[in-house]
């Protein structure tokens, strides 16, 4: 019988009515904190917080961070907005250097978002010319993948970066390792001029070879895709291909070529005789003659032959195909009369 009056009177708490307080709250604590709050998370829309007295080195470094790692495109490119402003400065600010940068911020060239590769295209542009020298191999590693990349307009910003990269160290571009035949083989692949179609574009005709820059997409942008590539060709070319400033002519310098032992480690080593066979593809060809020597074993045939087909296109394809033309016979024919 206990337990049955028990039962029966918890069951009598469930339906009782509750009962209204009548009168003034009660007066809280002086160290009263409400916890009422009952949201789980706190969603901030900028997610740089700027504040008076920040560290300068710290605020470059968080926002370097930010344009790597952020994922939100926009917060990307502020980020990249902000490091523009700081290399821009007089004196410009960059406490970890360019070589910092290029390492961070180079694998966001195939970045999915055009704004961001446009940042990035500008902070390059803000670079000192001198420093980007001798990270050339570095960059042109990163530019090769983007002008293969699957996307059209990763590749066509990839271009702009070639174009600026030809302006500031050209020169770099054609004689570091891999930068002459590497990038030639890189061109080719966008534009369908590879060596082994070379024949076909001979003797069938230029109808008969596949265009796959244009595969895809509507022709219009195509045609304007093409033509970019092209002209991108004709200047690296063109660079690779122009008349070098000769040294001024030094007595003791020719005599200490000759008689005057090495003073570096393992001077011979261009000759390879006891190394592993040589990578053609990775070599340097420090002047115009070698790269003329390779590029007409390996390109010539080929390039000649994907030109004169896109001059039958006509057009900004056949006009750019023309420029390039022009920029074949001037350098490389010139060259051979100068050398004769």
């Amino acid at each position: 019988m206990g337990s049955s009056n028990r039962k029966k009177k918890e069951k009598k708490k469930d339906f009782a009515k509750a009962k209204l307080k009548v009168g003034r709250e009660k007066a809280k604590a002086a160290n009263f904190t409400d916890t009422s709050f009952k949201s789980k998370s706190i969603s901030i829309n900028q997610k740089s917080i700027i504040a008076e007295g920040v560290d300068q080195v710290e605020q470059f470094k968080q926002n370097l961070s930010l344009a790597v790692a952020a994922k939100s495109d926009h917060a990307r490119r502020d980020a990249l907005a902000y490091l523009v402003n700081q290399l821009s400065a007089r004196p410009p600010n960059n406490p970890v250097g360019i070589a910092g940068l290029l390492t961070k911020l180079l694998p966001l060239l195939s970045d999915g978002s055009p704004p961001v590769r446009t940042g990035l295209l500008k902070l390059f542009r803000v670079f000192p010319p001198a420093e980007v020298g001798p990270h050339v191999e570095k960059i042109l590693m990163y530019i090769r993948g983007g002008m293969t990349h699957l996307s059209t307009d990763v590749r066509s910003d990839t271009l702009n970066v070639m174009e600026w990269l030809l302006e500031v160290a050209g020169d770099d571009v054609v004689s570091c390792p891999g930068g002459w035949l590497k990038t030639l083989n890189s061109f080719s692949c966008m534009l369908g001029w590879n060596p082994s179609v070379g024949s076909v574009l001979v003797s069938k005709g230029w109808t008969s070879a596949s265009k796959t820059t244009t595969i895809g997409m509507g022709s219009k942008n195509g045609r304007e895709v093409q033509a970019r590539q092209i002209e991108v060709l004709a200047k690296f070319l063109q660079v690779g291909f122009r008349q070098e400033t000769p040294a001024p002519f030094s007595p003791m310098a020719y005599w200490d070529n000759i008689y005057r032992l090495p003073a570096r480690a393992n001077p011979f080593a261009y000759l390879n005789l006891f190394g592993v066979p040589r990578d053609e593809d990775n070599e340097m060809y420090p002047d115009r003659i070698s790269r003329q020597r390779v590029f007409e074993a390996k390109w010539e045939t080929s390039m000649v032959a994907g030109m004169t087909g896109a001059k039958k296109e006509g057009g900004l394809v056949g006009r750019a195909a023309s420029g390039m033309e022009k920029v074949l016979n001037d350098e490389v024919n010139g060259s051979k009369s100068t050398q004769a």
